[in-house]
């Protein structure tokens, strides 16, 4: 197991330690409904060090990136970012991930966890345009600091403007003494705030200075379990459950991130399937009765036909009721649509609803 630069300061904080990804990761601390709770009315921070880095450069950087991603990366421009996917040649999809322009020929991508090296061996393989590729994922570590009162309680530590980074945008700059920080205006929880990307070695000393700077707005550490919680109630996709290497990005919702506009990996295929229509759709639901759905769990209809298979589900902090994610075959896939979730041996009815499923 690796251990982040912050492992010991979450075991001094009395944090629960799981395995996650081949790291040792904080699960949670008081609690995931207060942990989430924090989040959405206030401040908290997650260690999501674990993530990957790939700084990607040269006069074809580019064009690599254009190749290996659905959406549209020329349309980005130094100081803006873009959530993106990248497909592979059978349909489905490699990992999702976030494309940062640093500089006018220099790219940083950050990709999930437990993908960075499949990730990293499939972008190599496409590179034949002689792009230079440098792993940073053991070098940086990254801080998720999220929550409405993110802005006014890191203004202290930086000499930007927070307020004025608008979401899917960033600066590099000086952050909690440290230079050549990216506070980038992106999360995974819904509730605002940002992401500090940072070197391993200046880490402890960013993590000091900003529970120093929020501890009058109610700054906690948050474990990886309410960031589940959080990312479900925004219906963001989860690689590995909501998407993986068998999903296409048009059954998953993710149209708007793949565009046709450009040649891609795979993009006859998926322009195709956009045009003649999905046999499945991934769905959002929320029970009609008690009970919490849970990754796997059967879908069926009034007759007790299976149609599809639960992806993500949770009992919703913010809602007070079973919540959840799964694809189902396109007929049920509208809103409203009644369907039923085998929860043990029990078929629980559950409605067909539009994301998000916190609307703030």
């Amino acid at each position: 197991m690796k251990n982040t630069a912050l492992t010991k300061t979450h075991e001094a904080l009395g944090a629960k330690l799981v395995p996650f990804a081949g790291y040792n990761m904080p699960v949670q601390y008081e609690g995931v409904n207060l942990e989430h709770e924090t989040v959405r009315n206030a401040v908290g921070v997650f260690d999501v060090s674990h993530m990957g880095e790939f700084l990607i450069e040269g006069e074809n950087a580019l064009a690599l990136i254009q190749k290996v991603s659905s959406n549209d990366a020329s349309k980005l421009s130094i100081g803006k970012a873009q959530y993106s996917c990248m497909p592979n040649e059978d349909g489905g999809i490699v990992d999702d991930l976030i494309i940062y322009q640093l500089k006018e020929t220099q790219y940083l991508l950050v990709v999930n966890a437990s993908n960075i090296e499949k990730d990293w061996n499939w972008i190599a393989s496409k590179n034949d345009v002689g792009a230079t590729m440098r792993n940073l994922s053991d070098e940086y570590s990254l801080l998720a600091i999220q929550g409405p009162k993110s802005i006014e309680a890191m203004q202290s530590l930086t000499s930007h403007d927070l307020a004025a980074i608008k979401f899917y945008n960033f600066e590099v700059g000086d952050f909690a003494g440290i230079d050549n920080v990216i506070i980038s205006a992106t999360g995974y929880t819904g509730s605002g705030g940002f992401e500090i990307y940072v070197k391993n070695e200046d880490v402890q000393q960013v993590w000091d200075k900003v529970f120093e700077a929020g501890a009058d707005y109610g700054i906690k550490p948050i474990g990886l379990a309410a960031r589940d919680t959080l990312r479900l109630e925004m219906g963001y996709c989860l690689y590995g459950n909501d998407i993986d290497d068998t999903t296409s990005p048009i059954e998953a919702g993710l149209g708007w991130i793949t565009k046709f506009t450009k040649d891609f990996t795979n993009s006859e295929a998926l322009k195709a399937q956009k045009e003649a229509g999905v046999s499945r759709k991934l769905i959002a639901f929320e029970l009609d009765e008690r009970g919490i759905p849970r990754h796997d769990y059967e879908i069926v209809d009034a007759e007790g036909n299976i149609i599809g298979k639960v992806t993500s589900g949770t009992m919703s902090p913010s809602l007070g009721k079973g919540i959840g994610l799964g694809y189902v075959t396109t007929d049920f896939s509208k809103v409203d649509s009644k369907i039923y979730i085998q929860v043990r041996k029990k078929a629980i009815p559950a409605t067909v609803v539009k994301l998000p499923f916190y609307k703030g």
